[in-house]
């Protein structure tokens, strides 16, 4: 149907799957998170498919957790004030919405990335306007990112009082080291698309129009090369880092629950909504 929220393609070996919520700039809600992870299921065991291209319809690839259904609290990466979302903060409300604890809802989420990062096929992300907190940490467990000239990118979450908690950071740490993962996480920065291409985080960047022909010729090439030799150079590739990125799931599961049951979490949104400066205990 073309009015869900993720749409499934697959020609020649690649599937291409489309974030579908234009208007939304592509703001994961749950029933996108639910079908772009039951497509991803399927997609791994179909031995027809070799290459994964992620990309998003309309201005965006996405603005990450879609803040009308977090009932305005701010998610784990902050991106409420994304464009399209709105500037002010409605009163403190049950954060998701369906009665699940913090930790079961970051739990489920934690399968997700672990689902991406152990994919049997290379994914390769399209990134064009804005990438932000979750999208962002996501698109960095993928094995190649392009981007169009018009692309930003940014970790938002501390400015909301919250830590990434997609193992995005340990993904700049192995870029960049530590002052990269730092710089991002702690500032929430904006970074245009040749910044990201200097700093390694795109490995190509290509005017926009010319975005999605770009990586379709990208995927089909890779498709076209032997499957084993892909897998193995990929399973070699990420021998080097899977230790770490699971580990650093584990700790952000942990470390996100603790934040979002803190004093100083609380103190963070209320200062927020009555549009003060926050009185921060440590705890």
């Amino acid at each position: 149907m073309d009015d869900d929220p993720v749409l499934l393609d697959v020609k020649g070996g690649v599937a291409v799957l489309s974030l579908n919520r234009p208007d939304k700039h592509n703001a994961m809600g749950d029933a996108l998170d639910a079908l772009l992870f039951r497509y991803l299921d399927l997609l791994r065991t179909d031995r027809d498919v070799r290459v994964v291209v992620w990309r998003g319809n309309g201005p965006s690839f996405s603005t990450g957790r879609d803040m009308d259904e977090l009932i305005g609290e701010p998610d784990a990466n902050g991106e409420h004030d994304a464009p399209g979302r709105p500037a002010g903060r409605r009163p403190h409300a049950q954060r998701h919405g369906f009665g699940a604890s913090d930790f079961e809802v970051l739990e489920r989420t934690q399968w997700g990335m672990r689902l991406l990062y152990d994919f049997p096929v290379p994914i390769i992300c399209a990134l064009k306007g804005w990438t932000l907190g979750t999208a962002f940490e996501r698109a960095l467990l993928c094995d190649v990112r392009v981007a169009a000239e018009d692309a930003k990118m940014a970790l938002p979450a501390a400015d909301h009082g919250l830590i990434p908690d997609s193992a995005g950071v340990a993904r700049l740490y192995e870029i960049g080291g530590s002052a990269l993962a730092l710089d991002l996480a702690l500032t929430g920065r904006r970074i245009d698309a040749a910044e990201a291409l200097r700093l390694g985080l795109v490995s190509q960047l290509v005017p926009d129009d010319d975005l999605d022909e770009a990586v379709l010729d990208l995927a089909h090439g890779i498709a076209a090369r032997p499957p084993l030799v892909v897998r193995l150079v990929r399973e070699h590739v990420q021998a080097l880092s899977a230790p770490s990125l699971r580990g650093t799931l584990g700790r952000e599961l942990v470390g996100q629950t603790m934040v979002l049951a803190s004093h100083d979490y609380h103190e963070h949104q209320a200062a927020r909504a009555d549009d003060r400066e926050p009185r921060f205990e440590r705890r």
